[in-house]
């Protein structure tokens, strides 16, 4: 049996890192860094970004993000490279995953600096790709792990708060999808579970627990905290490290299957993975006990919880449906649970999560 589990060449964290960009390029590249920025750090924070190369006359090329992570994006990206020999993607999940998509097919390295703490995506070797109407398209899975990610805690401190949330609702699925230690299922780079991976996948959910509301109010007052840095840690490293080297599950399949739904494409992915892992633990037939700690813990979170928090109180059962068909698609991560799953069960526990978090405060 192999077994695997991956990470990225180097996590670094702290405040202030993002002015050393152009140093820790100089460590992968010679010749010039493609910088794929984000819409807000495009605006927000590129004298920052820039000012590192500028200082130290390195050659860099500075290109806004379009906004989805399509197969389109990527190829616009891809003819851009020019004489550049390493991708360094800023800003939001998307951006990191366009980028790593751009490195993986001109085979360069690749430095992901997010600027938010909203996704598990940056230390992964997987792009999401969206079809440009913004629907889930398909998981590219890539040669290797980021050769870098650099998290700039005074970037994230200062982002909006809901995008560190909703990387609490991305990292809360960690634990609960580890369900192939169960199922014994292949993970993401095609082994099976380690004993250190699924360690990791429980640590995040301790330290969510523990600290994301003490992280809230942090970031609520734009200042930095040692549960701060916990929370940063947590959604991007252990968490990052857990889903891809313990597996995904039912919560990301049914987040796949609400991009379906126009009514919630204006909500971050990790909000949606939010009420998928609710509705796995309904699945799951979980205790009343935990599920209604995992509910009031979302609550507290601003997380979604029901279809009105998602807006769907609308949507037609013929479009839940066809939402929860593409859940349980062979192309996606329900496979991985230890039973078998039904469209008919995914609409049963969407809807049963839905009523539940009605009954709780």
């Amino acid at each position: 049996m192999t077994k695997i589990i991956c990470a990225p060449g180097s996590y670094i964290q702290g405040a202030g890192e993002i002015k050393k960009l152009a140093s820790y390029y100089q460590e992968l590249g010679t010749k010039g860094a493609y910088l794929m920025v984000g819409h807000h750090a495009y605006v927000h924070n590129l004298d920052d970004i820039e000012s590192s190369f500028k200082d130290e006359n390195v050659p860099f090329t500075s290109e806004l993000f379009g906004g989805e992570c399509s197969r389109e994006e990527v190829e616009k990206h891809q003819k851009q490279l020019g004489e550049c020999d390493v991708v360094i993607g800023i800003g939001g999940g998307k951006t990191l995953d366009a980028a790593k998509a751009v490195a993986f097919y001109a085979h360069m390295p690749v430095i992901i600096v997010p600027t938010t703490a909203s996704t598990d995506a940056p230390c992964s070797r997987l792009s999401v790709l969206y079809k440009p109407n913004g629907e889930f398209d398909a998981y590219l899975p890539l040669r290797a792990n980021p050769d870098m990610v650099l998290m700039d805690t005074d970037i994230i401190a200062h982002a909006p708060v809901r995008f560190l949330m909703a990387g609490v609702g991305d990292a809360l699925a960690t634990y609960y999808e580890a369900a192939c230690v169960k199922s014994d299922a292949l993970t993401m780079p095609g082994g099976h579970v380690t004993k250190a991976a699924f360690a990791l996948a429980t640590l995040c959910r301790d330290t969510l627990f523990e600290d994301a509301l003490k992280a809230k109010a942090a970031v609520e007052n734009k200042v930095t905290t040692k549960a701060l840095e916990n929370i940063v840690e947590a959604n991007t490293y252990l968490s990052g490290l857990g889903f891809e080297s313990s597996g995904l599950a039912a919560a990301h399949a049914i987040h796949d299957a609400l991009t379906v739904i126009p009514e919630t494409h204006k909500y971050l992915h990790g909000e949606k993975v939010a009420f998928g892992t609710i509705t796995q633990l309904v699945l799951e037939d979980r205790s009343l006990e935990e599920i209604t700690k995992v509910i009031k813990f979302c609550k507290a979170c601003h997380l979604p919880t029901s279809f009105k928090d998602l807006d769907m109180e609308n949507v037609s059962d013929e479009l839940l449906l066809k939402a929860a068909t593409e859940a349980c698609s062979p192309n996606d991560t329900m496979a991985n649970m230890p039973f078998v799953v039904t469209p008919e069960d995914v609409v049963a526990a969407m809807k049963t999560a839905n009523t539940l978090s009605a009954t709780i405060s």
